[in-house]
């Protein structure tokens, strides 16, 4: 069984992960529309949303993982389709 703290690592990392793939979940997404439809604006919101999240010091104090790396990650992944 869990400790406390055990469990409350764990769930702060489940939340931390969780908004993190829905966040890149959502920029695939708006990258892909915006390939198909160049002006929708509510997919380039979403992108640039997305994008100034991935850039900013609240995402860079939820992980290790360099935002700029993930967006073109993200981007290449959006373009396979």
């Amino acid at each position: 069984m869990l400790k406390q703290d055990e469990l409350n690592k764990y769930g702060c990392d489940s939340l931390i992960n969780g908004i993190i793939v829905l966040a890149s979940k959502d920029y695939i997404k708006a990258v892909r529309q915006l390939r198909k439809n160049p002006n929708s604006k509510i997919s380039s919101a979403t992108a640039k949303e997305c994008e100034k999240f991935f850039r900013s010091s609240w995402y860079a104090s939820l992980t290790s993982v360099e935002g700029e790396w993930l967006i073109n990650r993200l981007r290449e992944e959006a373009m396979k389709k």
